[in-house]
Formats: structure tokens, C-alpha cells, sequence
């Protein structure tokens, strides 16, 4: 089969290598879609990733798909089943999944290799986190579970309250999901995770970033004001300027850019949440007033990756047709333009693309 295989810093070749045959538990999709996706984006751009993956790997990690082959003792799937998978599993086992926070299993399952002709899944994620993409459901949209399914995670982590003015830093495919679902929960009525269930509204979202159009497509999701930074002279001026004098109830970080972090934790009333969500590269750091994080009583919170929980959340959301996803995928495309996708992507020129390797 044709896949893209992942050898350092921006140094992706499509190669032929052996079709993929299922062991025992593990199931083989034939891909459909693979969306791209900004951590893909990153990990081209830094040529690896701290825990998903070391280079030469198959790569991508967002996919939907259809199972062409089983593993024995696999139950409950069928040859011709419309998937889509998680990129992870948690073990289960261990003491973090024991107080069921998965995302910081020690032993996570990761998968890659979504930029293929077929993707084998492995066992642990056949059992937690293969999902069945309804009949109405278009392959992109379901693609994008994963992503979404770690905005569902991050928002939850967020201790948003009642009435509280969001600020989204980044206009990335993730900072414009954390603005349309927040913007969701408002409309509905709900938006903070209780028991299981989101129910105090949200208040306003403001999103910044750099992109024109982009920023646009965050006011089509629901953002109440959005800025270009490039024509701003001070963020977190304008930030206290929109909220009183006072800074943003909720910040969420999505660039994963170490000077970012600390603008969002600029950008903080006395007793804010900030959601430092977007990764940054390897051994990077920040600087941090001890007296603004103590007198002011901010709570910091480093947000990772997704639950099998959410990735359920997300699949039922992205079905529910509710929020015009779509709106982000700018492109679809063969997997022969791959290495193209990736520098428009790196130029800001296209969102999210939908890789087609079987078209």
C-alpha cells in the first residue's frame, strides 16, 4: 500500500510498504478520510512528538474509515462496518486509569499511520475506543473525532462558570472547535461539566489569532468578538478593556507557543482559570509571576489529549450535525499532494485538509 512515512523535520515521503494484516483483537480500516490536523502540523515542522511517535514512523493520526479484515476473538464487528478510531487507548490498569484519569496513563496504546491506504488498530483501542460512524454521518466530519474529543476534555477541565467571558488564543482547527462548542453550550443553555452533564450557560467568547479568515470563520461559529493580533498593539490590554479592567474569567491556549502561554496568563482576572492546552516544543519554558499566581489565586492547568468518554461525546456531537463543523475543512485531496497539504498548512492557506488515499 501507499503511506506516508514520517523520517525527521519536515521530511515526509510516500512510500510503499506491506499491507497491514490484523493479530489477534486488532482490526484493519480501509481509509476513507484522514483529516489533518495542527499536531500533525507540529510534528512535521519539530520532526517528532514526545509521546505520540518517533520518527521513521507511519504517520497521521485522524482517520475514518471501513474494516476490511478481523483479528481472531474479535467481537462485535463485521467486514464493511463504517469506524472511526481513537488515536489512544488507556490500559485500564494502571493508577491513574484506576482514578479514571486515562489521559495521563503511563501505558497509553498510540496509533498512527491514518495517511495510508489501510490502518491497522490495535487491540486495546479495538476494546476502548473504535467507535461505529452513523449512516448520515459524512467520513470527514467523523474524522475529526479525536480532535474534538480532546476539546471536549479540555472544556471540561476548564471550570467554566455561569456567565463567564472565554478568551481562545489561536485560530488553529483546535482554538476554533474550543470556540464553537463553547459557543454551543451558551446557545443551549449549558456549560460546565456536573455530574456528567454541562449545565451552567457560558458567557461571551472572544477569539484571537492571525488569520483573517479564519477569525471570520470563528465569528460564523459563534465567537462574540475576534481579533487580529497583527493589528493589535498589546493583547492584554484589549482583553481588560473588554471585560471591565479586570482579564478573561477563562483563558484557553492553543498555539503552543511558550510566549503565548504567558500572554494567556497575562490575560487572567484574580481567580481565573488558564487551560495551557496547546503544546510546546521539548524542554521549553515560561517565565511566571509567583505574586500574580498567588495573590491572585490563578488556577494554571496543563490540559492533555482526550478520554474514551469524550471521544464517545464527540462522535455523538459531530452527528448531531449542530455545529457546522465543515466549516473547517478547507480542501480535499489525494494522498499524493500530501507533502503540498503540509506547507499550506504551514503558510496558514488551508485549516484542515481531507486526505483521500484511496481516491
Amino acid at each position: 500500500m501507499l503511506a506516508a512515512v514520517l523520517y525527521g523535520q519536515e521530511d515526509l515521503r510516500l512510500e510503499t510498504v506491506a499491507d497491514p494484516s490484523p493479530a489477534a483483537g486488532e482490526v484493519v480500516i480501509r481509509v476513507a478520510t484522514a483529516t489533518t490536523c495542527g499536531t500533525d502540523l507540529k510534528v512535521w515542522r519539530r520532526g517528532g512528538h514526545a509521546k505520540m511517535l518517533r520518527p521513521p514512523t507511519l504517520f497521521g493520526h485522524e482517520a475514518a474509515g471501513q474494516i476490511v479484515a478481523i483479528g481472531e476473538g474479535v467481537k462485535g464487528w463485521e467486514v464493511g462496518d463504517r469506524v472511526v478510531a481513537n488515536n489512544s487507548a488507556p490500559c485500564m490498569k494502571c493508577f491513574f486509569c484506576q482514578h479514571q484519569e486515562y489521559s495521563l496513563c503511563p501505558n497509553l496504546t498510540w496509533n498512527n499511520g491514518t495517511f495510508a491506504e489501510y490502518l491497522k488498530i490495535p487491540a486495546p483501542i479495538v476494546e476502548h475506543n473504535l467507535l461505529p460512524i452513523p449512516d448520515d454521518l459524512p467520513d470527514a466530519l467523523a474524522s475529526m473525532t479525536e480532535p474534538l474529543a480532546c476539546v471536549l476534555h479540555g472544556i471540561a477541565r476548564s471550570n467554566v462558570k455561569q456567565g463567564d467571558r472565554i478568551l481562545v488564543i489561536g485560530d488553529g482547527a483546535i482554538g476554533l472547535m474550543f470556540v464553537a462548542v463553547l459557543a454551543q453550550l451558551k446557545e443551549e443553555g449549558r456549560g460546565k461539566e456536573e455530574n456528567g452533564n454541562f449545565v451552567f450557560p457560558s458567557g461571551e467568547v472572544f477569539l484571537f489569532g492571525g488569520n483573517d479568515n479564519r477569525l471570520e470563520i470563528g465569528k460564523k461559529l459563534g465567537a462574540a468578538n475576534v481579533f487580529n493580533y497583527h493589528q493589535i498593539t498589546d493583547i492584554t490590554t484589549t482583553v481588560k478593556e473588554l471585560t471591565d479592567g479586570w482579564g478573561a474569567d477563562t483563558v484557553i491556549e492553543c498555539t503552543g507557543v511558550p510566549s503565548v502561554w504567558e500572554t494567556a496568563i497575562a490575560c487572567a482576572r484574580p481567580g481565573a482559570t488558564v487551560n495551557l492546552f496547546g503544546g510546546c516544543p521539548k524542554d521549553t519554558a515560561i517565565a511566571l509571576s509567583t505574586e500574580q499566581l498567588h495573590y491572585s489565586e490563578l488556577t494554571l492547568k496543563g490540559v492533555f489529549h482526550n478520554t474514551p468518554k469524550y471521544v464517545q461525546e464527540a462522535l455523538s456531537l459531530l452527528a448531531t450535525r449542530r455545529i457546522p463543523f465543515e466549516l473547517l475543512v478547507s480542501d480535499r485531496r489525494p494522498l499524493k499532494d500530501l507533502e503540498q497539504v503540509f506547507q499550506d498548512m504551514r503558510d496558514r492557506q488551508v485549516i484542515k485538509v481531507a486526505i483521500e488515499p484511496n481516491c
